[in-house]
């Protein structure tokens, strides 16, 4: 392995510390501050899903530059999907913190955010699902 490849290997893995637990975190956080109808931590999650969001981005960039030639495997074209099935998700989930945050700022009792709440659980418990079947494709099946 060329240091090329190490400095490679340690960018990814160091992206995929430091953003992705941050990132679920973030996403699992959020229906429950919807419930307790905190607007500022809310605003604050959703600003932070975004930022974790966008530089879980390079977890994907120096994985394919790591892959090199080697992309064609099942295990990296299967893990480059699920990646950008999570990361679809992700926009899914903030956009409905957005919605959910418009509902709580009017003044309308009835609008609590609530009906997003499900909706953002379960996507981020599916995106957090996705994360770890991408890890064991990695560990395991990375010859």
């Amino acid at each position: 392995m060329s240091f090329l490849d190490k400095l490679l290997l340690w960018l990814h893995i160091a992206f995929a510390i430091f953003t992705i637990g941050p990132l679920t975190v973030v996403t699992s956080s959020i229906p429950r501050y919807i419930r307790n109808q905190d607007l500022s931590v809310l605003r604050y999650l959703s600003r932070m899903g975004r930022v974790f969001g966008l530089l879980t981005l390079g977890v994907f960039l120096f994985g394919v530059l790591l892959g090199g030639s080697g992309l064609g495997a099942v295990y990296l074209t299967v893990s480059m999907t699920l990646f950008i099935v999570a990361a679809v998700m992700l926009v899914i989930i903030d956009r409905d913190t957005k919605k959910a945050i418009t509902a709580l700022e009017n003044d309308d009792p009835s609008d609590d955010g609530k009906v997003q709440t499900a909706k953002i659980a379960a996507l981020g418990g599916i995106v957090a699902l996705i994360w770890l079947v991408i890890l064991v494709l990695m560990v395991f099946f990375n010859p």
